[in-house]
C-alpha cells in the first residue's frame, strides 16, 4: 500500500500471527509516478534515517534520481514493512532549497563562497583558539543522523586531535536517559533486548512510548500480534489517549511529573505481591533490601493519589505485570524528557530484574532511542561519553584509547566527564566557549528555552559553523554554513535501537558542491594538519570502509564489538551486535547467562546518585559492587520544580506526531507529510476547553513563564490538566516573525540530573484564546 492510503493508514493491512510464529512478510512499495519496478536501474541497500525503527530497505534509482523505495522482504526489523516518512522521506533530497554551496557571512549576510574560503575560516578560527585559550574554547555539536564512520571520525579529531572534552550530539535530547538508566543498572549502555521478543511476550508495557507515531513499523508488529492467536495484554502509561493507549488492556494517564511514583507504587505492588523472582534476585542482583525499604512508602493508595488516576487501575496494571510469563518493556520521551528521567527509567529495569525477565525469548527491556543512529552516537563517543563505552574515570580505559588512537593519554584525560550542550550553552553564554561546530541538527528549534537559545547562538563571540542540507533556524545564526551530502548521496552504517546493524549505500552523487560530512571532517582534520604521537595523519583513513575498520579496532573486546561484521555481510541484512568470533551471526539478546557489563574493571561507568548525578567514585563502586551484578536502584519521588498555578494552571508536554521528523528539516520538504501536518497544534480536554472559552479549531495563545507560542486547538480526551503540543515546528512563515510556533518557546532550561537530558515535559502553561 503507498499513496495517500498510507497517510490515512500508517501501519498498513494487518498480518496476523500467533505467540511464538515468525512475523510475516508484507513487502511496502513506494515509487514515482510513471516509474515501474521493472524499469528501476538499480536497487540500492539502505534503511531509515527518518526514526529509530531501522526499516530496511532498497532505494529505487534511475540514472542520477532516486525514484522510490522498496521494504526489504528478509531483514529482520521489518519484514518488508515501511512506514509513511520511510515511504516518502526520500523526496526531501531533491528539494529545490537543498543548501549546494559554502556561505559564509559578510556585512551581517551568509554570501556564497567556495570550499577553501569556508574551511580556511573555520581553521583559521579553530588555530587562534588553540594558540590562546586552548581546546577547550572549542566544541562540537552533532546528531543521531549520520553514520557511525562519520561518528568515529568527529570524535577522533576532536578527542585525540584537538584535545577538546565538548562533544556532544543532539541524542542528548532523546537518548541520554536509555544509555544512562542501563549503565545504572547494568553497568554499560546496551540495548538488553530485541524487537523478536515481540514475538514471544505474553504482556507488553510502554512507559511513555507512543510506538504508534515515533516506531510505526514496530507498532504494525504489536498490533499483528495484537490481531492474532495468544494476544499480548497492553500496558500503557500516558497522559494521552493515544493509539496505543486505545488499544491497551490498561491505561495508565498518569499526571507529567510523577512517574517515579507511579513506578515505586508498581514495584511496592509487585513485592507485596511476591511476584518477583526470589533466586534471580538473589543470584544476579544487588540492592534488593534498599529498594523494597524505598517503595515500602508506596502503596497503591499513595502512589495512585500522587499520580491522579484510580487505585484499581494501579494495582491491575501490576496484576498484569507481575503474573506475565514473558514481559517485555519499552521506554521513552514520555519518561525520558520528565521530571526525575533517568530515576524512572531505571524503575523499569528494576522491575526486569525483579522478575527474571532478561535474556530470553519474551523477556526484555527495551529503552529506546528517538534518532535512526543515536545508538551510533553513543557508541562512537560523540555524545558525552567515550568510544566503545568506555569509563572516562577509568585510567585503564584511558590508557586503552590512548593506545587506539597512538595519542597521549594525557590528552584524553581530563579529570571530568565529557561536557554535554546544556553545558555546552553555558560556558557559550560566559564566554569560555569561543566556536561550536553544529552538524546535521536545528538547536535554534529543538533545545528548551529558544529566546536564550537564539541569543546564545547569535552572540558576537561565538563562532558558529552549521553542517546541513538545508537552510534552518539555526543556518541563518551561522557564521559559515557547509552543504552536506544527505541519506543516499553517501556510504556508511547505522545501528537503530535493538543493536542492529544496517549498510547504507551511496545511490546519486550529492548535488551541486555538497560533501559527505566524513569528507567535511576529514578536510578539516587535514587542513588542521592533525597528527598521532608517530607523525602519522589523524584520523588515519580516508573513506568509509577505512573509517569503518578504524572503528572495528576500537570496538574489539568491548561490548559493542563489531570485528565480524563487514560491509559485504550487511549488504544483505541487518545484524546484531555484538558480532565477533564468540557472536558470529549477532547476539539477538544480551545477559542470558547473567553476565552483566558491570565489573569495576569494565563497566563504563561506576554509577551517579539517582537525585544529585553525583558520581559514586570507583572505590565506592567496588566495594559495592565486585562482582559486577546487575543493580536495583532505588529512587524517592520528588516533586517537579515548576508546578502548576493560578497564573499558570496547566501542565506542558511536548512529543511527536508519526508525519514529521523532529525539527521538519527533511519532513517539511516532503509534500504528502507537511500536507499530513501543515501545523503546529495544542491538544487539551473538553474541560479545560470549556473553562477557556475554546472550541475545536480555535486559535489560542499557549503561554509559560518564557513565552508564547499560537497553535490550533485540538480537543480530545487527553486527560484535563494537560496541555500536548508537537516540538516539530519553527518560526511561523511570517514576514515580520512576531508570532511564533516552537513549543520550545514555552519549555525550562532544566535537564536531568544524572543523563542531563532536558526536562521538555515538565512546564507549566495557561491558555487564552487568540483574536489576532
Amino acid at each position: 500500500m503507498t499513496g495517500p492510503r498510507r497517510i490515512r493508514n500508517p501501519w498498513g493491512e494487518r498480518s496476523p500471527y500467533a505467540r511464538g510464529a515468525r512475523w510475516p512478510v508484507r513487502v511496502d512499495l513506494c515509487l514515482t509516478e510513471g516509474v515501474e519496478v521493472d524499469n528501476v536501474d538499480r536497487w540500492v541497500p539502505s534503511a531509515s534515517v527518518l526514526h529509530s525503527n531501522g526499516d530496511a530497505f532498497d532505494i529505487a534509482v534511475r540514472g542520477d534520481r532516486i525514484v522510490g523505495v522498496r521494504g526489504r522482504a528478509n531483514d529482520r526489523v521489518n519484514r518488508g514493512r515501511l512506514d509513511p516518512k520511510d515511504l516518502f522521506g526520500w523526496q526531501a533530497n531533491a528539494s529545490p532549497d537543498r543548501l549546494t554551496t559554502p556561505l559564509v557571512r559578510e556585512d551581517g549576510q551568509l554570501v556564497e563562497a567556495d570550499w577553501d574560503t569556508a574551511m580556511d575560516r573555520i581553521v583559521g578560527r579553530t588555530r587562534e583558539l588553540l594558540d590562546g585559550p586552548g581546546p577547550d574554547a572549542i566544541g562540537f555539536y552533532t546528531s543521531g543522523q549520520l553514520f557511525l564512520e562519520e561518528y568515529y571520525t568527529l570524535t577522533t579529531l576532536a578527542r585525540a586531535g584537538i584535545g577538546t572534552n565538548h562533544l556532544d550530539g543532539n541524542t542528548r535530547l532523546c537518548t541520554a536517559t536509555a544509555a544512562e538508566s542501563l549503565k545504572q543498572s547494568f553497568g554499560c549502555d546496551g540495548q538488553p533486548g530485541s524487537y523478536t521478543d515481540i514475538d514471544h511476550a505474553d504482556v507488553i508495557t510502554l512507559y511513555g512510548h507512543n510506538v504508534a507515531e515515533t516506531q510505526s513499523v514496530l507498532w504494525s508488529r504489536i498490533l499483528d500480534r495484537l490481531a492474532g492467536p495468544q494476544p499480548p495484554a497492553l500496558v500503557c502509561v500516558d497522559p494521552r489517549r493515544t493509539p496505543v493507549a486505545a488499544a491497551a488492556t490498561v491505561h495508565l494517564a498518569v499526571l507529567p511529573g510523577t512517574n517515579v511514583a507511579l513506578m515505586n507504587g508498581l514495584i511496592h505492588e509487585l513485592i507485596e505481591r511476591d511476584w518477583i523472582d526470589h533466586d534471580y534476585i538473589d543470584t544476579y542482583t544487588i540492592g534488593f533490601d534498599e529498594l523494597a525499604k524505598m517503595v515500602a512508602d508506596w502503596p497503591a493508595v499513595r502512589a495512585a493519589a500522587v499520580c491522579g488516576i484510580d487505585e484499581d487501575e494501579l494495582r491491575l496494571a501490576a496484576n498484569v505485570i507481575g503474573t506475565a510469563d514473558h514481559l517485555v518493556s519499552t521506554v521513552l520521551q514520555g519518561f525520558y524528557q520528565a521530571h526525575q528521567a533517568t530515576a524512572a527509567a531505571v524503575q523499569v529495569n528494576n522491575i526486569h530484574l525483579l522478575r527474571g525477565m532478561l535474556g530470553r525469548a519474551g523477556c526484555g527491556v527495551l529503552q529506546m532511542n528517538g534518532q535512526p543512529t543515536a545508538q551510533n552516537t553513543r557508541e562512537c563517543g560523540a555524545d558525552g561519553d567515550l568510544p566503545g563505552f568506555r569509563n572516562w574515570a577509568n585510567r585503564a580505559h584511558l590508557e586503552d584509547l590512548a593506545r587506539v588512537w597512538n595519542v597521549e593519554v594525557d590528552k584524553l584525560d581530563h579529570g571530568k566527564p565529557p561536557t554535554d550542550v546544556m553545558q555546552m550553552m553555558d560556558l557559550a553564554e560566559s564566554g569560555d566557549l569561543r566556536m561550536l561546530w553544529v552538524s546535521a541538527t536545528n538547536p535554534a528549534v529543538s533545545l528548551p528555552e529558544l529566546a536564550r537559545i537564539r541569543r546564545i547562538l547569535n552572540g558576537e563571540n561565538l563562532f558558529l559553523v552549521v553542517q546541513d542540507l538545508f537552510p534552518t533556524e539555526t543556518t541563518e545564526l551561522a557564521d559559515v554554513v557547509l552543504p552536506a551530502a544527505g541519506w543516499g548521496e553517501k556510504t556508511g552504517t547505522f545501528t537503530n535501537a535493538d543493536r542492529t546493524v544496517h549498510l547504507s549505500e551511496q545511490a546519486v552523487p550529492p548535488p551541486g558542491q555538497a560533501r559527505s560530512d566524513l569528507a567535511i571532517f576529514l578536510d578539516f582534520a587535514r587542513r588542521l594538519d592533525l597528527r598521532d604521537r608517530s607523525g602519522e595523519l589523524l584520523p588515519g583513513w580516508d573513506d568509509p570502509a577505512g573509517a569503518f575498520r578504524a572503528w572495528q579496532d576500537c570496538s574489539a573486546g568491548r561490548p559493542c564489538d563489531y570485528t565480524g561484521l563487514d560491509y559485504r555481510k550487511l549488504r544483505d541484512q541487518g545484524i546484531q551486535w555484538p558480532c565477533n568470533s564468540a557472536h558470529p551471526d549477532g547476539a539477538e539478546r544480551l545477559y542470558a547467562d547473567g553476565a552483566f557489563f558491570a565489573t569495576p574493571d569494565s563497566c563504563e561507568t561506576y554509577g551517579k546518585d539517582l537525585v544529585t548525578g553525583e558520581p559514586a567514585g570507583e572505590a565506592a563502586y567496588r566495594e559495592r559492587n565486585p562482582h559486577g551484578r546487575a543493580m536495583l536502584e532505588p529512587a524517592p519521588y520528588l516533586l517537579a520544580p515548576e508546578s502548576c498555578s493560578a497564573d499558570y494552571p496547566l501542565a506542558l508536554i511536548t512529543g511527536r506526531t508519526v508525519y514529521h521528523f523532529h525539527t521538519r528539516t527533511k519532513t517539511g520538504r516532503v509534500p504528502r507529510l507537511q500536507a499530513a501536518a501543515p501545523e503546529v497544534w495544542a491538544e487539551i480536554s473538553e474541560l479545560d476547553a470549556a473553562a477557556n472559552g475554546i472550541v475545536h479549531g480555535d486559535r489560542v495563545r499557549v503561554i509559560s513563564p518564557r513565552g508564547e507560542i499560537i497553535a490550533a486547538a485540538r480537543i480530545t480526551d487527553i486527560r484535563p490538566g494537560v496541555v500536548f503540543v508537537p516540538f516539530h515546528y519553527g518560526y511561523w512563515d511570517t514576514s515580520d516573525g512576531t508570532h511564533r510556533r516552537a513549543a520550545n518557546e514555552l519549555t525550562r532550561t532544566d535537564w536531568d540530573p544524572v543523563s542531563k537530558q532536558p526536562s521538555f515535559k515538565s512546564a507549566a502553561v495557561r491558555l487564552v484564546p487568540w483574536t489576532g
